[in-house]
Parts: C-alpha cells; structure tokens; sequence
C-alpha cells in the first residue's frame, strides 16, 4: 500500500521535489542484478526523467514522477527483491557496506551475509517502523575500499584480534554517533563476535524505541537519544536487553566503556573502487565506473547491465562515492568492456574532474537551495577540463545550503550557495571553503561570495597553483593546503 507523503523519500514513502515526485530505492549493499537495472530504467523512462540518480548510501533515486507509480509496477519491484515485502520499514535507511565486499584482496570477512541478515531482521519486525527514517548502520569487512568513514549512526568495522595467543579471530568493533552533531560514530570499546552482530543491532535498536514516541512525526536521532541517556546508561540497557532476548549465547560480551576515541574522517582509501582492480577471485577484476554527479541516464544503465550480463556475473555495485563497478571480469575481457564504457559516455578515471564531483539536486529539485548546483557543477567541470589536466584527484563539493546533503565530511573544496547583495542586486552565488583538518562542517572559508561567472577562473587558478607549487606529483590538494595553512592560502591563491 502506498503511503502519504513523507519528508524521507521511499519507494512507498514517496516525497514532492520541486521538479516533480522523488522516489529511493532502497539497494541494501548496493547491489543491483542486471534484471533489477533493467526494471529501474523502465520507471525512469515512463514514470520520471530519464535518468536514475545514485545517493551517497548507494541508493537509487527516481526524480521528475509526474504521477505515483502504479500499484502493480510496485508490486513488481518487490518480486524482484527491490521493494520490501514489509512497507512499512521502507522508510528507513539503506544499509551501508564496502562495494567490494567479497571480492577486495585485502578484507578481513565478507560483510553480505551480515548486511542480508540485518535487512531481513528489520522486514521480519514491523516495529521496527517506529526507527528514525535516518537511522543507518554501517558494515565494513576492513579492506582496501573502506566504508568506516561514511557518516552512520552505527558502524561495525571487522579487526583481527589475537584472543589466545595461538590464533586470530575476526571481530566487529561497534562504533556510535554521540556528542556534538556532526562528529564521526566514536568507539564504544565493544568488540563483537559476527553471530554477536544482529541481536547487538537488535538491542541497540529496541532501546532507541524504548526511548522515542513513536506517534512523533520528527524522530529523534539514534545520537540525540544516546546524548539525553548518557552513553554509559545507554550501552547498559542495550547489554540488559541483549542478556533478555538472547539467552542462548554463553559469552558475555566484551563491554568496556572506558576508550571513547572520536575517529577522525580520512578519505584516502575512497577512490580505490575507479579504474580497474584484481579481485580475490584468481583470474577476475573489476572495474570502478565514474557517474557524473552519481546521474545515469536509463540508456547507459541498461548498457552497463548488458556488459555485466555478457562479461561479468549480471551483477553491478553501487557505491557511496556515487559510481558504480561492475564485477567479475575476466583479463582477457578488460579492454573490450573498457572501451564499451567509453563508448556509454562514461569513463574509469579517478582523476578526472567528474570522479570525485559532488552536488545536491539544488534549485530544480530542492527549495532550500540557492543555486542550481548541478548544473554548476557540470558547468565547472566542462570548463576545468578545457583549462587544466589533473594528475590527483580533486573532490569538489557543491551545496545549495548549508545543510550539506549531498557530501558529509569536508570536501577539498566545498561550495555553498548563498544569496546576497552587491551594488544595489540581489546575485547569487557561492562561499568557497577549503579543508583544514578540523571536525568542522566545511573546513576553512577562503571566500564569501563569488559569483558562478568567476567561480570557474577562480577553482582553476587554485588548481593550478597547487599542482606547480606542491613538493612531488604524490602530494594531495588537502596536504598542499594543511602544508601552507590556511593563514597564507589567500595569498597564494590570489
């Protein structure tokens, strides 16, 4: 049954946009079968814009739906595993995991079976409806593409730990989303066997419920609630209601609540998920596609489906980082699917402009916005491309207002729409800021208002001079920046 409007958009919780009717699907761990692209892109093309949109959860985004969807494409959906048999969880937050979970060389334990094993959880348990719609949980499995830096409210990241001396085991460090709004998920010291991870997610969970009304339109954040608790009281009733419901494990759990240690967000592992990797799998690769601003014209997902069908294992990977992969490749194939990509329009390059190039919907799609981000965006990477070649990836960030939605942590540079006055006009335009390696939202403020027509000189020249002025070809835009400090970067850039 499809539901009233709702301020988090679903597949059966749709939300009105500017340009039209937005609808998300949910993809629990990104992963999509070719039929599953298929049925998408057919939405896309009769019901939306042509054009299906990758969140920064690895999610689908449906925008420009002139009327709801019909009832039996909805139902269609859900016989494909696309939908939820149970509506009434559709709301809440896809769940998050590495992209290349069982097939990254360096990773510690597959996460898919966990991240099954939570949504199944969540559809067998309706009251679980009462959970905030931003209420996230986070796998990583401790390979080489990390998800542990993505902003969740609860995140379990896989370590190996010697227990005896004699063998290592694989354990999940549980990390939460305390303290001040903004502030990564922090260590709760609680180290968990896997069969320990759904019923800790479940008593984590309950606890929140015991603690929130749930005929409240506004849920409360898992961090509000831990926050109004006390972290300690909080992790005590979780323990207290894990001891209740699962009385078959013989172990206590390892509760130490002694190490709180914020983990400070590093984005240096994120881009290894472009371009073209070995698998663990001998003999396979795949290859990381870059999507402009997360956008997939319905043509082109169908064209990476074909290839995933005819190359691969009818299999591709949505990532936070708003690309996608396509899986199990065999080298003999590599070339031949790569200029197959080329010939979509896309390309695999991480250090294209477009590789690490984020925007909200802005203006089009959203009232909170002051500026058409998306089209900035693509506007400044046309002309980048014509005025500079990087060699470094380069993560630029527009937000049509301060809430940040598209990216959470700081970007390189990250532009915020504003509107102001200037010689007796009312202009809009952006502040630029730069990151300084600080918790804050947007990291250090170069500029306060720069219209779009300079914009494009502007971010060029900052390029510039960081590639003729960095030590080597290996130093980053954000080490180039901590380096000078932001007290003389004006200076430098001027």
């Amino acid at each position: 049954m499809l539901s009233v409007f709702n301020a988090c958009p679903g597949l059966f919780y749709t939300t009105p946009a500017k340009d039209g009717i937005l609808s998300r699907i949910r993809i629990p761990g990104g992963i999509l079968t070719s039929e599953q692209c298929g049925m998408i892109a057919n939405i896309a093309d009769n019901s939306g814009g042509g054009y299906i949109d990758v969140t920064n959860r690895a999610n689908l985004q449906i925008r420009e739906i002139k009327a709801a969807i019909n009832i039996e494409v909805l139902q269609s959906l859900q016989e494909l595993a696309l939908g939820s048999v149970n509506t009434a969880v559709d709301h809440i937050r896809n769940i998050m995991t590495s992209p290349t979970a069982g097939i990254d060389t360096q990773e510690l334990t597959d996460t898919r079976p966990l991240v099954k094993a939570w949504d199944d959880y969540i559809t067998a348990h309706s009251h679980f409806s009462g959970l905030s719609a931003k209420f996230s949980v986070c796998f990583d499995g401790g390979g080489k593409v990390t998800v542990k830096n993505c902003v969740n409210d609860i995140t379990l990241g896989a370590e190996l730990l010697d227990r005896d001396g004699k063998t290592h085991h694989v354990y999940f460090r549980l990390h939460l989303s305390f303290g001040e709004k903004g502030k990564p998920p922090q260590d709760t010291g609680i180290l968990l066997k896997p069969k320990e991870c759904i019923p800790v997610l479940a008593a984590l969970a309950d606890v929140y419920l015991q603690h929130t009304d749930a005929k409240l339109r506004r849920k409360p954040r898992l961090r509000e609630v831990i926050n109004e608790l006390g972290v300690e009281q909080y992790l005590q009733q979780v323990e207290q209601n894990f001891k209740v419901n699962n009385s078959l494990f013989d172990d206590k759990l390892f509760f130490s609540h002694s190490l709180f240690t914020a983990q400070e967000p590093k984005r240096e592992n994120f881009l290894y998920h472009l371009g073209i990797y070995p698998q663990r799998q001998t003999g396979l690769f795949y290859i990381g596609v870059v999507l402009p601003l997360g956008r997939l014209k319905s043509l082109q997902m169908r064209g990476l489906a074909n290839l995933a069908t005819k190359y691969g294992s009818c299999n591709l990977r949505l990532t936070p980082w708003q690309n996608v992969l396509i899986t199990d490749i065999p080298q003999h194939k590599i070339a031949e699917v790569t200029q197959q990509i080329t010939s979509l329009g896309l390309n695999i390059s991480s250090t294209h402009i477009n590789s690490a190039l984020v925007a909200c919907s802005g203006k089009r799609g959203c009232a909170a916005s002051a500026t058409e981000t998306k089209d900035h965006a693509l506007a400044l990477a046309a002309y980048l491309e014509n005025h500079i070649t990087l060699d470094y990836t380069i993560n630029i960030h527009f937000s049509g207002c301060v809430k940040s939605c598209a990216q959470h942590d700081q970007a390189d540079i990250t532009l915020i729409g504003v509107s102001f006055e200037a010689e007796n006009k009312s202009l809009e335009g952006y502040q630029v800021y730069v990151s300084d390696g600080t918790l804050q939202k947007f990291g250090y403020q170069l500029y306060e208002y720069v219209t779009f027509t300079e914009l494009p000189k502007l971010i060029s020249r900052m390029l510039q001079i960081y590639q003729y002025q960095r030590l080597s070809l290996d130093e980053s835009f954000r080490e180039f920046v901590y380096r000078y400090g932001t007290s003389q970067l004006l200076q430098i850039f001027s």
